[in-house]
């Protein structure tokens, strides 16, 4: 009888250990579950603020001030020109650099206002009062000219009057109409953060509970110990059970165990080494302090200024431009003027010095890589690679830019070909080899050698 019991307390120590490690590795999981969407923007992810300004439209369409019966297409198509060409200096509902655009069309006709935004200059010259008016009172800052048709001036006066009324997503900066993503991820990026909360809570009330229950064990153990030390009825059997001593001295002089953890050294250093040389060259994390203290996060994230704004080339040019400094002008001749950081820039243009900016992507020169190819022709967004970079108060290199990487995206990644003559016949060859399998990259040839290496 208390042979048996003395039997039983190991297993019952392995059963509750077990137990608590099924519990742990079901939480793991549910961690997991949560973490796959924090882990930030992967190869072929979508820019959720562009499904936001596809729905944006729909809203705004029939029901804003002045919107009237204005075409959802022609609303849609404003958005995205105002956003490219227009919130850098503008808001519908506030003062930025230039005024407030919220009855434009009421204080101006569209016929005076197409040469206008075309080329302000001209009218401004020409001696119109208004014109002229606008032009003192705003500092005598000259607004750009744009190669604009009337069609798509007309769409971003569609766009501004739906958009009437409207409170302002932020209060620091323009609005752009992207409110409702913003706040659609704050609120999933809390519900998400909620969660993991309550995992990492459960977590450690396990721990506690395991170490007191291990604790509670181990006195039971020593008091039935005393116990039966004291009874007279013991045979040989349980007297040995019950004076067993495990010897740590034998273990340690084991060979299999010396050779098991001999062997386990030599595969975590061999391992170590293999992964040393292969990081070798790869500068993901780099971050590096910049001449000017730029935020992204403030510009990109808060103010939603378009990123080919500043990088003027990223959409038809092989390599995205870093800004010069006329551009930043554009907006800082006017505001943040007595700001220690922006001072450096006049500085920069006292003494016709190009800006120091240190570059943090870099990929080698055997590796040819075409910006417009991927931002214009794939339509990828600028996140897909450089990460959620309208979150970044410093920038840093969010991804790896390997060539596994590369090729790993390239076999991902799905081709747009909806009505696109050039890949009607390689769809109909790739669907009759590969029936159900998706048209990637890959299948049109992204993974040759001599797509990028030549």
């Amino acid at each position: 009888m208390n042979s048996i019991r003395l039997r039983s307390l190991p297993h019952l120590l392995l059963a509750l250990f077990l137990t608590f490690a099924g519990a742990q590795q079901a939480a793991a999981q549910q961690t997991g579950a949560a973490d796959v969407k924090k882990e930030g923007v992967v190869p072929g992810a979508t820019d959720g603020a562009t499904a936001a300004t596809a729905a944006a439209p729909d809203a705004g369409g029939s029901g804003g001030n002045g919107g009237g019966g204005a075409d959802a297409a022609a609303i849609s198509a404003g958005d995205a020109l105002f956003k490219n060409n227009c919130a850098q200096c503008h808001a519908v509902n506030e003062v930025v650099v230039g005024p407030a655009l919220a009855g434009i069309t009421k204080r101006r006709t569209v016929s005076w206002l197409i040469p206008w935004i075309k080329n302000s200059s001209k009218v401004v010259a020409s001696g119109d009062e208004y014109a002229v008016a606008i032009y003192n009172k705003y500092n005598k800052q000259q607004m750009p000219s744009f190669a604009l048709s009337d069609q798509e001036i007309t769409s971003i006066l569609a766009w501004v009057n739906a958009e009437e009324g409207k409170a302002t997503a932020t209060s620091g900066g323009p609005t752009v109409g992207n409110a409702a993503t913003a706040d659609g991820q704050a609120d999933g990026g809390g519900a998400e953060a909620g969660a993991g909360k309550y995992v990492d809570i459960l977590l450690i009330v396990l721990v506690v509970v395991l170490i007191v229950l291990v604790v509670t064990l181990v006195i039971i153990g020593n008091l039935m110990k005393d116990v039966l030390r004291g009874r007279k009825d013991l045979d040989g059997r349980d007297v040995e059970i019950l004076e067993q001593r495990f010897d740590w001295g034998k273990m340690y002089r084991s060979p299999l165990l010396r050779g098991i953890v001999g062997a386990v050294f030599a595969i975590v250093l061999v391992y170590a080494g293999v992964q040393s040389v292969m990081a070798v060259g790869l500068t993901q994390g780099y971050q590096p302090t910049q001449p000017i203290a730029f935020s992204h996060k403030l510009h990109a994230g808060e103010h939603q200024i378009n990123c080919a704004y500043c990088h003027t080339s990223v959409y038809k040019s092989k390599s995205a431009n870093i800004p010069s400094a006329n551009i930043c002008m554009n907006c800082h001749s006017q505001i943040k003027t007595e700001s220690p950081e922006i001072k450096k820039i006049y500085r920069a243009i006292e003494r016709k010095q190009p800006i120091q900016w240190v570059r943090i992507h870099n990929l080698p020169d055997l590796a040819y890589f075409n910006h417009s190819q991927h931002t214009q022709v794939a339509g990828l967004q600028c996140q897909t690679c450089h990460g959620p970079i309208q979150n970044m108060e410093v920038v840093y290199q969010y991804s790896a830019l390997t060539m596994g990487w590369c090729i790993n995206c390239h076999r991902e990644m799905p081709v747009n070909a909806k009505d696109n003559k050039y890949y009607d016949n390689l769809v109909k060859l790739h669907d009759t080899k590969n029936a159900g399998a998706p048209f990637t990259v890959s299948s049109n040839g992204g993974t040759e050698c001599s797509k990028c290496h030549y």
